[in-house]
């Protein structure tokens, strides 16, 4: 019988040590995106500050990007709302009598086996073990050996 044990076959520790490198480059390459964006925001606050007037022209354009992008996400949210809609609607008029119609037949299919039951499976069993006690009985008395 084989023994349990708790530790991993060389396949494994290669496969872990090779998770655990690219995880390793992973957190190291986000620390370099990191930085080099970091740079580039000290970099532009600095080019900013020394022109002012090119700094009032990229935040005017910037205001106005903004100002698209809150029509764009009003948009999006407007479809959001209306599928949601359409969503309640679907739940309430097709999936609810689904529902109601599945419990509906549950419960039929409940009363249908406790009829079989009551009236057939337990009649039958009753019968099975009167016979089997008369087997026994005439087993014992009647000289099958």
């Amino acid at each position: 019988m084989a023994e349990y044990t708790n530790e991993f076959t060389a396949d494994e520790e290669a496969a872990n040590r090779g998770t655990l490198r690219k995880r390793r480059w992973i957190v190291i390459g986000i620390i370099i995106a990191a930085l080099i964006v970091l740079a580039g925001i000290t970099a532009a606050v600095i080019a900013l500050t020394e022109h002012p007037a090119v700094a009032t022209n990229i935040r005017d354009i910037f205001i106005i990007f903004m100002a698209f992008e809150s029509l764009i996400i009003g948009a999006a949210l407007v479809v959001l709302v209306i599928q949601i809609a359409g969503l309640i609607n679907l739940l309430q008029n097709e999936v609810k009598p689904i529902l109601e119609s599945t419990s509906e037949t549950v419960n039929t299919l409940r009363g249908t086996t406790e009829f079989l039951s009551e009236n057939l499976v337990e009649p039958v069993i009753k019968l099975n073990s009167y016979l089997a006690g008369l087997r026994k009985f005439f087993d014992l008395f009647g000289g099958k050996k």
